[in-house]
This record gives C-alpha cells, structure tokens and sequence, in this order.
C-alpha cells in the first residue's frame, strides 16, 4: 500500500471515529433529557459538559486541532469556536432570562 492509501485510510478512520463519538455523545444528552426531565439542576451541568465534550471532539477530529502542531490558524479556529459558542450561551442565557420575567410578570 502506498503513503497516499494509508493517509486517506487513516482520516477517513479519524472522520469515523470523531462522528461515531459526536453522536454517542449527542445520544447520551437525549437520553438524559429524556430519562430525568429538565427539572434538576445536576442535568443541566451534565449537559452542558457533555455538550463541552462534544465541541472538543469535533474540534480534534473534524478540524484537525492538536498537540501536534501550533500554528496560528489553530489559535484562530479556537478564538472563533470560543466567540461563537459564548455569542450562543449568551444570547440562550438572556432570551431564556427575558422569557421567565415575562412569564413571571403575567402569572401575576
């Protein structure tokens, strides 16, 4: 087997093995919603973490990000993933906040 063959083979394995463990991970997350409900504090962080864990998979095996090299394009990656993903908490954490006022505020 040629050096080209066996570089294909093994991102092709990296590609499988990355979507084989977001998707164990985002089943795991339904699985939690669904057993205990969103009543508990503790499910929360459980899926907050696992959804932590799922960014860092996809970042390692689908972009490539490791210990092996630092580059500054890896930095960039990391920055922009880190703006997003705040931009998104963020505004979830405020819309969320805004809804249960308002919700608070017509009960009453």
């Amino acid at each position: 087997m040629d050096n080209s063959s066996e570089m294909h083979r093994r991102e092709r394995r990296r590609y499988v093995i990355g979507y084989g463990g977001s998707l164990l991970l985002t089943l795991v997350v339904f699985g939690i919603a669904y057993v205990f409900g969103i009543e508990k504090r503790g499910v929360y962080m459980t899926i907050g973490l696992l959804g932590l864990a799922q960014l860092v998979v996809q970042l390692v095996y689908f972009l490539h990000i490791d210990r092996r090299r630092s580059s500054r394009e890896d930095l960039d990656l990391i920055l922009f993933s880190t703006l997003v993903l705040l931009i998104i908490i963020g505004g979830t954490v405020w819309i969320l906040g805004n809804l249960a006022v308002r919700m608070h505020m017509h009960v009453m």
